[in-house]
């Protein structure tokens, strides 16, 4: 009697939400020339011509050498730029090509589909900004007093960006539009943060406009976990990056519970 090929184990297939995940991930993975070194480069290149022209004339806070305490800034608007990108380049990419229906008909859920697309976004940013601060080890050892509020300032930020990228896919339906939104909204947020600067070298007017943008908050709190002294208070910083955060991934799963643009 032949045996029966059906006696051996079958391989478990893996479940929708793990496919998605890793299919995002490897796409930024796979490519990572471009996706993780051209954005420390960029930053590099940021952080000698600074460091160059500013490093013996400036501390900030009267005791913080300036080319450190730019690293923190210039890794977290990598990380922003990189985790933002992610998710709104994949779902255009997707629209455009045609195979965003193939995702759209596999048994997987909106909280799943929100979650695979944010973690990979996640990762990236999280993966850039780890370059960053590993590759600034060679120009000054940057200090490192509270971990824990590193990290937790680089994922919100991270997560923040993610569903950001996420609505803008969503909502773009050509890459210009995308590119728009990344020109009008995501670039100017990002540079007027407090990437290169302490808000409190500018104007009272200037100062009162930094803290209504939720992405100063990330950059200040990352700092205050490097260097143990920020412009706010890091409970502030936290609560307000967490609240934009939920807010936020609110409106992404109702904008996909609602199939908006996604059911036509």
């Amino acid at each position: 009697m032949s045996k029966r090929f059906t006696d051996n184990p079958q391989p478990e297939l893996k479940s929708g939400f793990l496919t998605l995940l890793e299919k995002e991930m490897l796409r930024f993975w796979r490519v990572a020339l471009q996706t993780i070194a051209a954005p420390v480069m960029t930053a590099l290149l940021y952080l000698v011509v600074f460091a160059q022209v500013l490093q013996d004339r400036i501390k900030v806070y009267g005791v913080i050498p300036y080319i450190e305490f730019l690293i923190p800034g210039l890794m977290m608007m990598s990380m922003l730029q990189n985790a933002f990108a992610n998710p709104s380049s994949s779902l255009i990419q997707s629209r455009i090509t045609g195979n965003l229906v193939f995702i759209l008909l596999t048994p997987i859920s909106n909280g799943q589909f929100f979650t695979a697309y944010v973690l990979a976004a996640i990762f990236r940013g999280l993966a850039v900004g780890a370059a960053v601060w590993l590759m600034s080890l060679f120009f000054v050892p940057l200090p490192l007093n509270h971990l824990g509020w590193v990290l937790a300032f680089a994922v919100l930020a991270c997560g923040i960006m993610g569903v950001l990228g996420l609505i803008a896919g969503l909502w773009s339906e050509k890459f210009d539009q995308l590119a728009a939104f990344q020109n009008f909204l995501i670039m100017p947020a990002t540079f007027l943060s407090g990437v290169f600067y302490s808000i409190h070298s500018l104007p009272p007017f200037w100062q009162s406009v930094s803290r209504w943008n939720p992405l100063f908050y990330t950059i200040d709190g990352l700092r205050y976990g490097f260097f143990g002294v920020s412009d706010v208070s890091p409970w502030t910083s936290l609560i307000v990056v967490t609240t934009v955060f939920v807010v936020l991934a609110i409106l992404a799963i109702r904008l996909l519970v609602s199939g908006y643009k996604l059911r036509y």
